[in-house]
């Protein structure tokens, strides 16, 4: 029991981390249409924002704090920038998107080299996030991790639930012509949707931090497990990326537990093929009506 009790957390751990991840790709790529392979970079940004920090505030604990709004504001101006400049004509090209994006983020690793060097850097846990939980083998910076996915998500379900900016958003997601039609603009809700996204980014770097050392390829580690939580629970839509995120962390900790981590992976990519071959919409498919 206690085997499985500790391969159970292990897969929890993993889908909050894929789920802060995944959080903002869901919102940008069901809203825009945009294959966004800079978010990865965008993480980057959160995780030396939190290294940069600690170096300017000696107290770990006061540091992290510090770095979390730090780090969701400097991953989203990035992504406003990103918007900005290069991605709003592109809306809904996703092939486009794809290549500019994937160039970004080869000068965004670059730039990351030129000003913090080509070796990993380490951020330091703070006190009480070191160690265990009681006398169990759950480390309490996973356990963080988990905490402030959940906290993100209700946040940000709220906000769209309940905000008129939320309502906004919504409302582009499920038909951009009848918003705009509406007097909704839906520039301005795509800019925010890619702040916001991009902020989630950075804050998913402060939390890899706490991980394990960091450098300039930190998000090309996580940004095709995020597009596959995204692809699995649905285009845009949060449940689904809440539940595909767990169900694929849990999956694969089991995997993982009988076989080794690489075949893992290949088991779980097998398993999500077979699954869209079945549903191809995702496990939660956004609703329209259509006349035909």
């Amino acid at each position: 029991m206690d085997a499985l009790f500790s391969q159970l957390f292990a897969g929890v751990s993993l889908g909050s981390v894929l789920l802060l991840v995944a959080l903002g790709l869901a919102l940008t790529f069901g809203q825009m249409g945009v294959i966004n392979m800079a978010h990865g970079e965008f993480m980057m940004a959160g995780a030396y924002t939190a290294f940069v920090v600690q170096h300017v505030v000696s107290n770990a604990g006061l540091s992290l704090l510090i770095a979390l709004p730090l780090g969701f504001l400097a991953g989203g101006l990035l992504g406003l920038l990103l918007e900005a400049t290069l991605l709003r004509r592109m809306h809904s090209r996703p092939l486009d998107t794809l290549l500019v994006t994937f160039g970004v983020a080869l000068v965004l690793q670059q730039l990351a080299r030129d000003i913090f060097g080509a070796p990993n850097v380490d951020v330091r846990a703070p006190a009480w996030l070191q160690g265990a939980v009681l006398d169990t083998t759950i480390p309490k910076t996973r356990l963080f991790i988990l905490v402030l996915a959940v906290v993100a998500v209700s946040l940000l379900a709220l906000a769209l639930k309940l905000t008129p900016l939320g309502r906004r958003i919504r409302a582009t997601v499920q038909n951009r012509d009848l918003a705009e039609a509406s007097g909704i603009s839906t520039t301005s809700a795509d800019r925010i949707t890619f702040f916001l996204g991009s902020g989630l980014a950075g804050i998913a770097g402060v939390a890899l931090s706490l991980l394990g050392s960091i450098g300039p390829t930190l998000g090309t580690n996580y940004i095709v497990d995020a597009f596959l939580v995204v692809v699995v629970g649905g285009i845009g839509q949060l449940k689904g990326a809440v539940i595909a995120a767990f169900s694929l962390g849990v999956v694969q900790a089991t995997f993982e537990y009988s076989t080794t981590a690489s075949l893992a992976k290949v088991l779980l990519l097998v398993a999500i093929i077979a699954f869209l071959q079945v549903r191809p919409q995702g496990l939660v498919a956004l609703r329209t009506r259509s006349l035909a």
